[in-house]
């Protein structure tokens, strides 16, 4: 057997950034010099590109489990020799290792796709945490095809019309519908009804998320139309999901308002959540895009509040109309003091900021009691009803009257 090495600096385009590139390269001079010094004459260390190196071992043991035992033992010397810090410009720098390895013997495999395995094993210890290395297995790659036949569906499932628009109800405290939140459904021809959680991910990444993204808040804005035309729903406002990917697009608040436009919804029935992770970025500019289409009537609420990494200080910044308690923290309420006392407190922040509160994924009339208790007026989950259909909101109202 023989096995294959491929080895990526896990921060070196920071280095590089911050550095310069002279420093840059004498760094990757040192990592060679040190790769060399790790193995044996016979193998073959090389460097791939950028800041990858490849390393070639020969003649490992004939049998798989012994082979993998010696290029393991390898890897782990290669690790501990790039652990050591470098002396670059009278200073010292960590630059750590992620490395992806793959066995090789008597079956014939292209140079390419050896290189291919060993860089799915490469970012398969990226994903592990960083410095540190993983095995090219069977399962791996089958885990990669079914991500990218997937990703290959949902192109098709978008065109074909296969992504539909679920509401689920939004209550006051007297359990009166006062609006929806759409949701996206992928009904699948072959596999069914898929999770958001399978697809949502991975649209993100691809960027299927802003046509996706567009879709939802088409049919959302349509549906606000519609039942602006009806007294008995003339009330009902429609919060829909954008990610900080759509958000963050330069004719992102165009793009609303002329959706809105086009369909004849009222602006001021709209809300739009969004997550704490826009925060991350620049927050000017969303304060700036969400202001513009304040001032058109569009409302904000913050989802998943208590999640992420919202800074009080932003809070206080952003033109929010309302914040969204996490089903993580309303799920304990009654069992857990921890969370019973971080929804206490987002409900007494939110009162002092002004903001409306909805908590998320009530599901029992314990649950409601509490947060009734402590001044919640918003609820959402399956106390009150799933996400379904248009149809099963209009049957809520006729039950209602």
């Amino acid at each position: 057997f023989g096995a294959l090495l491929f080895i990526d600096l896990d921060n070196f385009k920071d280095l590089n950034d911050t550095l310069g590139h002279d420093m840059g390269d004498h760094l990757l001079s040192q990592v060679a010099a040190r790769l060399l010094a790790s193995v044996r004459e016979t193998d073959t260390v090389a460097r791939f590109g950028g800041d990858e190196f490849v390393v070639m071992l020969e003649t490992l043991r004939p049998e798989l489990t012994e082979a993998a035992s010696q290029a393991e033992i390898v890897a782990e010397k290669l690790l501990a020799s790039l652990n050591q810090p470098f002396a670059l410009g009278g200073q010292q720098h960590y630059s750590t290792p992620s490395i992806g390895i793959t066995l090789f013997g008597d079956e014939r495999l292209s140079v390419d796709e050896l290189l291919k395995r060993a860089d799915l094993a490469m970012y398969q210890a990226k994903g592990a945490g960083r410095n540190t290395q993983r095995f090219f297995d069977p399962d791996m790659q089958a885990a990669v095809n079914a991500r990218s036949n997937l990703e290959a569906d949902l192109r098709q499932g978008l065109a074909r019309g296969e992504l539909c628009v679920y509401y689920q109800p939004v209550v006051d405290h007297r359990a009166r519908l006062v609006g929806v939140e759409a949701l996206v459904r992928w009904r699948h021809p072959v596999r069914g009804m898929i999770s958001p959680a399978d697809f949502i991910p991975l649209a993100e990444q691809t960027g299927l998320i802003l046509p996706l993204g567009h879709h939802v808040l088409q049919t959302a804005c349509e549906q606000l139309q519609r039942w602006g035309e009806r007294m008995q729903t003339r009330h009902l406002s429609v919060s829909v999901n954008v990610s900080a990917r759509q958000f963050r697009q330069p004719g992102f608040v165009a793009e609303v308002l002329q959706t809105l436009k086009g369909c004849g919804a009222d602006p001021r029935k709209l809300k739009l959540e969004l997550t704490e992770s826009l925060l991350l970025g620049d927050v000017e500019d969303t304060i700036a895009r969400m202001e513009q289409l304040k001032r058109e009537g569009v409302g904000f609420a913050l989802d998943d509040f208590g999640t992420g990494y919202s800074s009080l200080s932003y809070l206080k910044r952003l033109p929010l109309d309302q914040v969204k308690i996490d089903q993580g923290f309303v799920r304990d309420v009654l069992t857990d003091p921890n969370d019973a006392a971080i929804v206490r407190t987002i409900l007494a922040l939110a009162e002092s900021l002004d903001l409306e509160v909805v908590a998320e994924g009530v599901e029992t009339t314990g649950q409601l009691a509490f947060l009734r208790l402590h001044g919640c007026e918003g609820f959402q989950g399956y106390l009150f009803g799933r996400p379904g259909p248009v149809e099963d909101i209009d049957a809520y109202l006729s039950h209602e009257l």
